[in-house]
């Protein structure tokens, strides 16, 4: 099983499927990274030799921003629109959603589940 980048890689699955494990690498980014170090994408991941993974993790630690650092300058990037009050980051704060879905329906993963109804009767005690 090859570990890139902190992140095992499932050992049955083609290479340019196997790095779209790692957070911030998507199957474009993928092939692109395949086409430069000249590996075929349908290669298994176990079929890879060392010296394969060693170009892999050269290329993702130097071109690419990946797991905790692109985690982390998402989350700069978002307590800093909160930190000058911008809409996106009023909406942020709120719990809201951001890009200008409608709230009266739906938004139910941002909003949260269905709050229980104000002033429903209750059954009578006997």
């Amino acid at each position: 099983m090859a570990r890139i980048a902190g992140v095992d890689l499932p050992k049955n699955k083609r290479i340019e499927i196997g790095l779209t494990y790692i957070y911030g690498i998507g199957k474009s980014q993928s092939k692109l990274i395949l086409n430069k170090i000249n590996i075929n994408p349908n290669i298994l991941i176990k079929d890879l030799n060392d010296q394969q993974i060693i170009l892999i993790r050269n290329i993702l630690n130097n071109e690419y921003q990946i797991e905790g650092d692109l985690k982390r300058l998402e989350a700069l990037n978002i307590k800093r629109l909160m930190d000058i009050s911008s809409y996106k980051g009023r909406r942020h704060r709120s719990g809201l959603p951001i890009r200008g879905q409608r709230t009266r329906t739906n938004a139910r993963t941002r909003r949260g589940t269905k709050k229980t109804i104000a002033g429903k009767k209750k059954a009578p005690r006997k």
